[in-house]
């Protein structure tokens, strides 16, 4: 076990973690020349093409230094706030993280909200600055900052460059001697930690842990503490590139065990493994529960492909354990499922891997937070979407959650921040200097601000130099409305949304509009209403496509043509009783891309 280091790559998205990766497996002839490409770890196709980590990937490293062979199990983690809950599983499963800063931009904040995970679980912090040979790199600004962060000395911070293999020998050297080796009794019960877990249609359910004490060998029997159900080890064995079976994983190592199990709820992520003859009598302390921030309705295009969906997403959720989602029916849409998730990009992400690994084409809902409600008796409800909102007139106060908002940016755009911040509903807590032109911003912000296109403004007003990271900090009242979307006078219930009051007017007059783009026309006139209760707070119309009933008179009496168009309108008024309007795909997603 001296001989076994477990660490990760931590880091604010696109600071470098995959390629470091990449270098630390290609100096250690981890993965041969034929099997190396960019973002080798990166298996999804999703990841390649928007270059970002989704998903934790581990993997075994064989390294001789001194003379003496070492293992070190890496974990390459992602850096989007959307994911952090994949983060605090890698640390739970690690001594020590390479804290990787881009020289180009410095401390950001997703870098700091990483920091404080790892500190968290008592891990050895290792500072690396990446991406030193690059025209931009600020090396001793960046070190500046990093001792303010840490307090280390200069000698233990790293010099790297993940694209052409500088420093990387330093790394590994600091890795062996800096990072503890596992602590554990390898005489003891097994105990095992599940840190991930993958659907295979051949396999079954494919789980990774970390083992704290004992061993698992191949044919053992061995038993989920939370489920208390108990299986054969057909296969355990460690993670190179691909899987490799061996006899037995021992104490402080990580790896993989397949059961045969085919059912996704007999597997959660943060459970303990243990042996039925020599079982341990305490679990280990995993994750706490995943919080969803952004809620939003999936449903399936054909409801003949409801029981196929839940499939999908219970797979889905074995893999993405942050993903929760419970039965929901809508009257527009049919049967579906209410998805919590942690983040707009995190629901996009699903939704793509939906259609791209489980061939699902599925409608999305809008996106809202949960709210709490209390009514007029004292009851308190949770409401996931806007449906479930009680009765206004007996409804005593709406509280909505809040969250603290840390954004790191240039001098230079403060005065945009402030103007986007305080135009969302938030307030200024603290401004403070990191260095001569970087300021930390702190805003405290409703969460329902920052759901549809906060990110995207923020990028924009700053030109792509702001980092942005937030933790929820409770519930506060608030004035908060729910607006029906009427067609024809009847609601579409999976337009509706609940918002705050002041906001309700223009978000409506926008919605209305947009609705009036992609609806197709009928033969009758369509009325599109925003409303408050009773009250209409916006209308549009679709004017109805006309006959030209009156083409074949040619000259003659004005009667004769009047008669014909009081024909036509009396046509129009039963088609209008009778008609509906479809609701095309677009328009759900609209109320998303508002100001585009």
């Amino acid at each position: 076990m001296k001989n076994i280091r477990n660490f990760c790559i931590i880091a604010h998205i696109d600071h470098g973690k995959s390629t470091l990766a990449d270098r630390l497996l290609q100096t250690t002839n981890t993965i041969s020349e034929r099997e190396m490409q960019d973002q080798v770890l990166d298996d999804m196709d999703l990841e390649r093409e928007k270059g970002i980590t989704i998903k934790s990937h581990a993997i075994q490293i064989d390294y001789t230094y001194k003379g003496e062979k070492y293992i070190l199990n890496l974990i390459d983690t992602p850096g989007h706030v959307d994911f952090s809950y994949e983060v605090s599983r890698a640390l739970a499963a690690c001594e020590g993280a390479l804290l990787l800063v881009d020289a180009t931009q410095g401390i950001q904040a997703q870098t700091i909200s990483n920091l404080y995970l790892a500190l968290e679980n008592n891990l050895e912090i290792i500072p690396v600055i990446n991406k030193i040979d690059m025209d931009g790199a600020m090396i001793p600004e960046v070190k500046d900052q990093i001792f303010d962060l840490i307090g280390c000395k200069e000698e233990e911070i790293l010099l790297a460059s993940g694209k052409s293999g500088i420093g990387i020998e330093e790394i590994l050297a600091a890795i062996i001697e800096r990072i503890p080796a596992p602590k554990g009794d390898p005489g003891a019960p097994l105990q095992a930690l599940i840190f991930d877990s993958v659907f295979n249609s051949f396999r079954g359910i494919i789980v990774y842990y970390r083992i704290f004490n004992g061993a698992i060998k191949k044919g053992d029997k061995i038993k989920f503490l939370s489920t208390g159900n108990e299986y054969e080890a057909d296969e355990v064995g460690i993670l190179k590139l691909g899987m490799s079976p061996r006899e037995e994983v021992r104490c402080g190592d990580v790896g993989y065990i397949i059961t045969g199990i085919k059912n996704a709820k007999e597997i959660k992520v943060g459970d303990t493994i243990t042996t039925v003859e020599n079982p341990t009598d305490s679990r280990i302390e995993g994750f706490e529960e995943v919080k969803p921030m952004v809620f939003a309705g999936i449903f399936p295009v054909s409801t003949d492909d409801f029981e196929e969906l839940r499939d999908c997403m219970e797979k889905l959720q074995l893999n993405d354990a942050s993903l929760t989602f419970e039965l929901e029916t809508s009257q527009a849409l049919g049967f579906g499922f209410r998805c919590g998730f942690l983040g707009l990009l995190h629901m996009e992400i699903i939704q793509e891997r939906l259609e791209r690994e489980f061939n699902q084409t599925v409608i999305t809902t809008v996106p809202n937070v949960s709210f709490i409600a209390y009514t007029s008796k004292g009851e308190r409800v949770d409401v996931h979407n806007p449906a479930s909102l009680p009765d206004p007139s007996k409804t005593a106060s709406i509280e909505e959650p809040f969250i603290k908002a840390q954004i790191i940016t240039n001098a230079e755009y403060i005065g945009n921040i402030m103007n986007l911040c305080i135009g969302k509903r938030g307030t200024l807590i603290h401004q403070g200097y990191i260095t001569t032109t970087r300021v930390e911003l702190t805003f405290e912000m409703p969460l329902t601000e920052i759901v549809f296109d906060f990110y995207d403004k923020l990028k924009s007003q700053t030109r792509g130099y702001a980092s942005f990271d937030y933790q929820p900090i409770g519930f506060r009242e608030s004035d908060i409305v729910k607006m029906d979307i009427l067609l024809n006078g009847d609601k579409v219930d999976a337009l509706s949304a609940l918002i705050h009051r002041s906001r309700a007017q223009d978000f409506g007059r926008r919605l209305c509009e947009k609705l009036k783009e992609l609806l197709p026309r009928q033969q009758f006139q369509i009325a599109i209403q925003a409303a408050i209760g009773a009250k209409i707070i916006a209308r549009e119309n679709i004017s109805a496509m006309r006959k030209d009933v009156t083409a074949k008179c040619y000259g003659g009496d004005i009667s004769r043509k009047r008669k014909l168009l009081e024909k036509q309108k009396e046509g129009k008024k039963r088609m209008r009783q009778i008609g509906n309007v479809e609701v095309p795909q677009e328009a759900f997603l609209a109320v998303l891309k508002l100001d585009d």
